[in-house]
């Protein structure tokens, strides 16, 4: 369970343990399920910050579809390992946000990931438009550190 956060958020750790249907034949997780763990911590963080991937705000139905993802795999992780997912804000944009992610099991780091999502109006029939990130979201995002 993560405790409650405090605003403004820019990062959250999660955790996930390997399942069968994570892994392929040898018992190491299969690169695609990495993305789904990237999404599902980006669903955790929005959740923390009292929002969510798809929600109603204001009348407009309002998504964050994906734009870009990556992912850089370091070493393998395997049927029954306790994954640490460290996501973080690496860019808040007035319209879009882009996450770091850093995938850990027993203090090795297994993969770095990264994703960019637009916010958007998803009304029927006028299609996807981006839009500014409303208030009540983006005031609640923290700007990732500066590093020196």
């Amino acid at each position: 369970m993560t405790e409650s956060p405090h605003f403004p958020l820019h990062e959250l750790r999660t955790h996930r343990k390997v399942e069968f249907a994570d892994t392929d034949m040898g018992g190491i997780v299969h690169f695609s399920r990495f993305f789904v763990f990237m999404e599902t911590a980006e669903h955790e963080f929005l959740r923390a910050l009292g929002a969510e991937v798809h929600m109603v705000l204001d009348e407009m139905q309002i998504g964050w579809p994906r734009v870009e993802a990556g992912c850089q795999y370091l070493s393998p992780a395997r049927l029954g390992d306790e994954l640490e997912i460290h996501v973080r804000v690496a860019r808040k944009g007035e319209k879009s946000m882009t996450y770091g992610f850093t995938f850990s099991c027993k203090h090795n780091i297994v993969a770095r990931g990264r994703m960019s999502s637009v916010c958007c109006v998803m009304n029927d029939g006028d299609g996807l438009r981006a839009i500014t990130i409303p208030s009540q979201i983006a005031d609640r995002i923290g700007e990732p550190p500066v590093t020196t």
